[in-house]
């Protein structure tokens, strides 16, 4: 397949072509991560020196008393006896099932993201090493202090400045997936304000302990939902969505087990006074057992007086249609393409498949050029979105095609699929399919996309020689494309 293909950047300026022809590292994909041998650690591993570090900065947001994971692992006695389950789950690689749940590929494509959980090739190591001599203790003197948790911290954005509760609802234990419209809820606010991140919990009253399905279907019932924050009208009804003066502001689609959203300083979102949460969009199915739960959404808000410098981008990357899936095979490839009308700067990338997807990629592609953006795993029971660090957010040319490629499988490996004997194509229901990258990003004039890639150019001290992933035209100045230009002209 040809993908991680690099031959040269062509950069048109005006109507002028400037070949820049120095090839680029080409980068394969592979399915399967690298092995984390344990021979790789040397000297022994204890409990208190080397796993509760690990431990304490990667797991134990989930893994506390009223956290998100089945168990506790804050001390040593809670921790022994699952030694031998934490080695298997973070060394199972980038795919499902994997701990921490981050699955992106640290072989290809772009490596720097905000919150990243993910373990080091030596930390998985060195969890696999502990494991296989018998989990010792070590020496109580090398434990680091304990963590300490209050209300906060159960929010990755910190305290929400405001908290919105859905209606409640109850899933029962063998219904089928529902797919509608739910309650409008007052966000309560009084003057129109900016929001800098949002997060998302489902709260509900299902045991942390484990249980329920073995197929899609854990611990949560609110798989997705797609919503907005709308200003009603006089009767109750939500503003026409293609109305210019709507009044609505759009937001990340939910998913389950999903992290938080950042938006750019420059492009934060308004929360206008009035509004409500609107959303007939909502996707529920059961987890195996009678639940009770309602979503809490947290918004961080921006200082009063904010405004923002950059417009959001709606570009629409997926194939919600088009989908065939082939029974009792693995490894099915399905492919959506866009071109970018405007220069764009891509926050993060959000694979959303269902319950056949295993892996999604993501391409650019300028002139001749294909660069792999990212490659990740997916697991349809905690979907992850990736946002990149501010130095690496890929900064794309207008014309520039974004490509994802989507990885389904639908073979008796894949343990969320309940019947892989079955076809399946598009649709809403778990077992039915989606691909789309959900991902945010902001649309750049011409100024803005050069002052990105001149603060890029600083901050990485590059010079004309630089390649950068996801940023073809950053080592190029404007005064070396302007040169460029005239050398062309007759």
């Amino acid at each position: 397949m040809r993908v991680g293909r690099a031959i040269g950047w062509t950069l048109v300026v005006g109507s002028a072509v400037v070949a820049l022809g120095r090839p680029l590292a080409l980068q394969a994909q592979t399915a399967q991560p690298p092995a984390h041998p344990a021979a790789a650690v040397s000297g022994d591993a204890t409990y208190t020196r080397d796993i509760a570090p690990i431990l304490q900065r990667s797991c134990e947001n989930c893994h506390r008393p009223d956290g998100a994971g089945p168990m506790s692992l804050q001390t040593y006695e809670e921790v022994r006896p699952w030694a031998r389950s934490i080695k298997t789950k973070t060394g199972i690689g980038p795919k499902a099932g994997v701990m921490p749940p981050w699955y992106l590929e640290k072989n290809i494509g772009i490596q720097k993201f905000k919150n990243d959980p993910s373990l080091s090739d030596k930390e998985i190591a060195m969890i696999a090493k502990w494991a296989d001599s018998g989990a010792p203790r070590g020496n109580p003197a090398d434990m680091p202090p304990p963590r300490r948790w209050d209300d906060s911290s159960k929010w990755a954005i910190g305290t929400p400045d405001v908290i919105v509760k859905t209606t409640e609802i109850v899933v029962k234990a063998n219904t089928p997936d529902w797919w509608g419209e739910i309650p409008r809820v007052p966000v309560g606010l009084t003057e129109d304000r900016y929001v800098s991140a949002v997060e998302i919990k489902e709260i509900n009253d299902v045991d942390t302990g484990g249980g329920g399905r073995a197929t899609v279907g854990g611990r949560y019932v609110f798989h997705h939902m797609i919503w907005s924050t709308a200003v009603l009208h006089d009767d109750g009804a939500a503003p026409d969505p293609l109305a210019l003066d709507d009044d609505s502001t759009g937001w990340p689609v939910h998913e389950v087990g999903r992290n938080p959203d950042f938006f750019d300083p420059k492009s934060a979102r308004l929360l206008k006074a009035g509004s409500s949460i609107v959303s007939d969009s909502v996707h529920l199915h059961s987890n195996g057992r009678d639940t009770r739960a309602h979503l809490e959404i947290g918004f961080k808000l921006m200082p009063k007086g904010y405004q923002p410098e950059y417009k959001r981008a709606l570009i629409a990357l997926g194939n919600g249609v088009d989908i065939d899936i082939s029974p009792m095979e693995a490894n099915q490839e399905l492919h959506a393409y866009a071109v970018l009308q405007e220069h764009t700067k891509v926050l993060s990338f959000e694979p959303h498949l269902h319950a056949p997807g295993a892996r999604m990629c993501l391409e650019a592609i300028w002139g001749y050029n294909i660069q792999t953006l990212n490659c990740v795993g997916y697991d349809h029971n905690w979907v992850r979105g990736y946002h990149y660090d501010d130095d690496a957010a890929p900064l794309l040319p207008k014309g520039t095609i974004l490509h994802i490629i989507g990885y389904m499988d639908n073979s008796p490996a894949n343990k969320n699929i309940p019947d892989p004997r079955n076809w399946s194509g598009s649709g809403n229901r778990s077992v039915t399919n989606m691909f789309i990258d959900l991902g945010n990003r902001v649309s750049l004039t011409d100024e803005q996309f050069q002052r990105e890639m001149a603060e890029r150019r600083e901050k990485l001290k590059l010079t004309r020689n630089s390649v950068v992933r996801g940023c073809p035209l950053c080592n190029i100045t404007p005064a070396a494309a302007a040169r460029g230009s005239q050398q062309q002209q007759p």
